[in-house]
């Protein structure tokens, strides 16, 4: 049985149909799990119940952790290193393989211009301190020897039906809107994005690839960096619209954070697209044989999915 903790999510769901290459017994957990696959098991859960939580992974030989909680650092300092540790505990009680997906939010804000899987741990932002906390819960029980883990860390993502992107909100469903992309602090910095369909499918990999565990990884990203005109010029030539983009300052974001809940909780990321932000998979790429989506082929395979 290998089981997705957080089902129905943008990684989650592709994940799920991912997971079939692999085994025949796949778990959805969620609030409102969906089928993906028609042999999927459906667990509606409350995963905010350690008790809960051990009875969905009960059974479990692997479990992926790729919960998304809302984007509140009140809500992740409350929820996710409860999460953590009951996922931990009921993985460790019913010996199953935990994968945790993960993003980039801990590392020191000097290695953000290129970023390893050594880079190291030191978040300037509370919700990245989130981040390391429960990233060091994992690790923690790995060297204990009582855990089989790995981490498997995307960059900020972009792809087919995916609401929580950057990129996606702002240029593509801008330019479907006639209006122009907008992009946050400075477009001429380079910014690595990980595709959805790729991110998915190499996590369904390293959970069963019996060597990829007790340790963190990078998911295949295209090591191609674009700037953020680079990104806008590729979205504007598919969609076949004007290339036209208003640049969003750090006190701008602010004010418009005083009537827009979500853009309240932005502007401590904000150092994220001051300077280059490349996110470096050569440890993946050199482990695994894997076609990487370029920037160009999964532009065009958002647009052309949407279209």
């Amino acid at each position: 049985m290998q089981t997705i903790l957080g089902a129905n999510g943008t990684i989650s769901s592709i994940l799920a149909r991912e997971l079939v290459n692999y085994t025949d017994k796949i778990r959805l957990v969620s609030r409102n799990p969906r089928r993906v696959n028609d042999s999927d098991e459906l667990f509606q859960a409350d995963l905010s119940n350690p008790a809960v939580v051990d009875q969905a992974v009960k059974g479990s030989d692997v479990v992926y952790l790729v919960v998304g909680f809302e984007y509140n650092i009140k809500v992740w300092e409350e929820k996710w290193p409860a999460l953590m540790r009951a996922t931990i505990n009921a993985c460790i009680k019913y010996k199953a393989r935990l994968v945790f997906f993960d993003n980039v939010y801990m590392y020191d804000i000097n290695s953000i211009s290129h970023m390893t899987e050594e880079s190291p741990y030191n978040p300037p932002s509370r919700k990245g301190a989130v981040r390391k906390q429960i990233a060091q819960m994992i690790m923690d029980e790995v060297k204990a020897g009582k855990l089989l883990a790995l981490i498997a860390r995307s960059a900020d993502f972009y792809g087919p039906d995916n609401e929580r992107s950057v990129i996606i909100e702002m240029v593509y469903k801008n330019f479907l809107k006639g209006k122009r992309a907008n992009w946050p602090v400075d477009k001429n910095k380079k910014h690595s994005f990980t595709f959805t369909p790729d991110a998915a499918k190499a996590t369904a990999l390293l959970g069963n690839t019996d060597d990829a565990f007790n340790t963190i990884w990078h998911l295949p990203t295209d090591s191609n960096s674009l700037t953020g005109t680079e990104f806008i010029e590729l979205f504007s030539r598919e969609m076949n619209v004007a290339n036209k983009v208003l640049v969003l300052p750090l006190w701008l974001i602010k004010f418009i954070g005083i009537f827009v809940p979500v853009m309240k909780e932005m502007p401590e990321m904000m150092y994220q697209y001051d300077r280059d932000y490349v996110f470096d998979s050569t440890k993946f790429d050199k482990r695994f044989t894997f076609k990487t989506t370029t920037y160009q082929e999964g532009v065009k395979l958002t647009v052309g999915h949407s279209t």
